[in-house]
């Protein structure tokens, strides 16, 4: 669970009037075709939809080295009926720059969420894998549920906007009650609207259109690369398929030996733990720190910042104000990275003067909102996907028996945490497990690399899915650094170590440091 679950509002948005280019998530798709006898026909990539966070198409490959091609995909709509209706699975690719007989095969990647759309984030960061494609052909897609792949649909512009300023840590019974109503609404929209995919956005289901990907791009062996929620994805593979596992890491790793309470109280302390490190590091710049003269004192006047929120909201993005809840959100998007916290400074800044733009911008970001307001469908398919994974279901009597311990956790964010945990209340489609099974003996090895400072998948989750793989396959890697992920911090010892293995097959001894 790497992004924090959120209560949610209600909305009715028809699927085929808000996502008319996205048929494949709302009407039957062909039907009795082997999907595993199809042919890719790789096109020019057309811009991202409104569902995939809309903008430009995706830029040249630098260096005069072609463009990103896209392909759909055809997958069984329900695995347990291989033979029924399919829907489109939205691909994008880069054909591999090295030589061809030094080509190893396509490296697929999952960029997490769940619900971040691989089709516009692979060219978001194409030249962050240059050294990877010289050997691979680099392959991304929106994942069933997500962007351009069967969409789930749920709310509208509006109604998201009116949600995500709610009340999200309620203080009385009145409170509490609107806060489930408005989940419950909520829920209700998306089945509504989306009957149809959601008992199909499990991550089992996930994992066996990476196999069947596999298999329609000609490898013999799934080579993966997987971030946050995508090492889930990743471990889930190896436990379905393990003798089908080829070179795979797994970047800023969930731990999947936790419920999803368990899982939100890990992500309550590990952003306390990346807010403890950025107050410290802002008290020890030399020009000092312009919204604390203390680590304390930094957390002190944020929390003082929330509480005065709670009932009196500053102008944020017009007409949108700041609230105590998109405060919050901006707040924790601004502890994914490092690269982040100068902004999480001047946002705070800002709000302290009562403008709370920066925040919101924040804020925006993390909940999947343009500048032209409209949303991805990241928070609909982030539900979705969770609340079909996670078999318990939270009622506010759970939340407030959590609480003590969410705040022991952390006095900032435990109460958001904690009350998120209702998101999955009533919703349509029963969880299917407490926890995700990842064991895979017998699976290759596989790189797991562990950040000390990451906030949303705590680093001790690294550990514990190299126990759940078992033994000889899980290797750790500890990348002592701050930030959601180590990979894209583009440390140069996490980097050799991830091109060693995916690119020469060497597996770094097991418990490398990186500093």
């Amino acid at each position: 669970m790497p992004r924090p679950f959120r209560p949610r509002a209600a909305a009715l948005t028809v699927c085929a009037v808000l996502l008319p280019a996205l048929l494949a998530g709302c009407g039957g798709d062909d039907e009795g075709a082997d999907p595993t006898r199809q042919e890719l026909d790789w096109k020019s990539c057309p811009a991202p939809s409104e569902a995939q966070g809309g903008g430009p198409p995706p830029s040249p490959l630098p260096g005069d080295r072609g463009e990103w091609s896209c392909a759909t995909m055809r997958a069984p709509l329900d695995w347990d009926d291989p033979g029924g209706d399919t829907i489109g699975l939205a691909l994008i690719r880069a054909r591999s720059s090295g030589p061809a007989d030094e080509r190893i095969g396509s490296l697929i990647f999952n960029f997490g969420g769940p619900g971040v759309s691989g089709v516009t984030t692979l060219p978001a960061f194409g030249d962050l894998y240059a050294t990877l494609r010289t050997r691979y052909d680099l392959v991304a897609f929106d994942p069933r549920g997500v962007g351009r792949s069967a969409p789930v649909a749920c709310e509208d512009d509006q109604q998201l906007d009116a949600l995500l300023q709610q009340d999200a840590t309620p203080d009385d019974a009145a409170e509490q009650r609107e806060l489930l109503r408005s989940t419950e609404d909520f829920n209700a929209a998306c089945e509504a609207n989306s009957a149809r995919i959601l008992p199909h956005v499990r991550t089992t289901d996930a994992a066996r259109d990476l196999d069947l990907m596999r298999e329609v791009l000609g490898d013999e062996q799934l080579h993966y690369f997987g971030f946050s929620y995508g090492t889930e994805l990743g471990g889930v593979y190896a436990h379905l398929f393990p003798g089908k596992v080829g070179r795979a890491v797994f970047d800023a790793v969930v731990d999947p030996t936790l419920t999803a309470e368990q899982g939100a109280l890990g992500q309550a302390r590990g952003f306390q733990l990346a807010l403890d490190n950025y107050a410290e590091d802002c008290v020890s710049q030399v020009e000092g720190c312009p919204v604390g003269e203390s680590a304390q004192d930094v957390k002190d006047r944020i929390a003082g910042l929330l509480k005065d929120l709670d009932g009196r909201p500053v102008p944020g993005v017009f007409p949108r104000r700041l609230t105590q809840s998109t405060a919050t959100g901006g707040i924790m998007q601004a502890l994914y990275s490092r690269d982040f916290w100068p902004f999480l400074t001047d946002g705070l800044e800002q709000a302290y003067d009562g403008d709370g733009t920066i925040l919101m911008l924040l804020s925006d970001s993390m909940n999947g909102r343009g500048e032209n307001g409209e949303y991805s469908n990241l928070i609909a398919a982030n539900t979705s996907i969770n609340c079909a994974d996670a078999k318990p279901r939270y009622s506010p009597e759970d939340v407030r028996r959590s609480l003590p311990a969410f705040r022991s956790a952390s006095a900032l964010f435990g109460d958001f945490l904690a009350w998120g945990m209702i998101g999955c209340t009533d919703w349509a489609v029963p969880g299917a497990a407490d926890r995700p099974d990842v064991s895979a003996p017998g699976a290759a090895p596989v790189l797991v690399i562990g950040n000390t400072g990451d906030p949303a998948t705590p680093y001790e989750g690294a550990r514990r899915m190299v126990r759940a793989l078992g033994e000889g396959v899980g290797v750790e890697l500890t990348y002592e650094g701050e930030g959601h992920g180590a990979y894209n911090s583009e440390d140069a010892c996490v980097q050799r170590a991830v091109h060693g293995y995916l690119l020469d097959g060497k597996v770094p001894a097991a418990g490398t440091v990186c500093r």
